[in-house]
């Protein structure tokens, strides 16, 4: 399974969009766009896992600088996330001022 990190999209694309534009290089097992958790509106990437690497990578040459939805999309293949540090604070706590 490769995961495929896409950047720079319209906030008017949908995954249905996504899909379709991924199907012809192979088989596309899942299409995620990232939405803010507190407004829910799209953040402007979003994740296509294809179920083989060398036709993920095939889509990835192709379809990296194209335009959909008068954007440039830009994308490669996404890293793994990185485990949290535990000794790093998670809340938001460090975002108030504490007096």
């Amino acid at each position: 399974m490769t995961n495929i990190f896409i950047r720079n999209l319209d906030s008017s694309t949908t995954e249905a969009q996504l899909y379709d534009l991924f199907t012809p290089y192979g088989w596309v097992e899942s299409v995620t766009i990232v939405k803010d958790r507190d407004s829910g509106e799209p953040r402007g990437f979003a994740f296509v896992e294809m179920r083989d690497a060398i036709q993920a990578h095939a889509a990835i040459t192709k379809l990296n600088g194209s335009l959909l939805n008068q954007q440039v999309m830009q994308m490669n293949e996404a890293r793994d996330k990185q485990p949290h540090d535990s000794d790093r604070d998670t809340s938001r706590e460090h975002r108030r001022h504490k007096i």
